[in-house]
């Protein structure tokens, strides 16, 4: 997750893992935005788009 959104440079990391949790229990991402009071349409889409790609590289070898 970046630290700043890159279109308005809002500090959004420290959302993150409350964002994560709330995801993981089912919520709708729109209510855990609002909820956080992440307003700005840039911001949103930082969260919305983010892949947390840890999951991919893990299963290749290191050689």
């Amino acid at each position: 997750m970046p630290i700043r959104c890159f279109t308005c440079g809002a500090v959004i990391s420290q959302y993150y893992e409350e964002y994560a949790d709330k995801m993981k229990k089912g919520e709708e991402a729109g209510k855990i935005l609002d909820g956080l009071e992440i307003k700005r349409y840039c911001c949103r889409r930082m969260f919305l788009a983010n892949v947390n790609i840890d999951e991919f590289i893990i299963n290749y070898r290191r050689y």
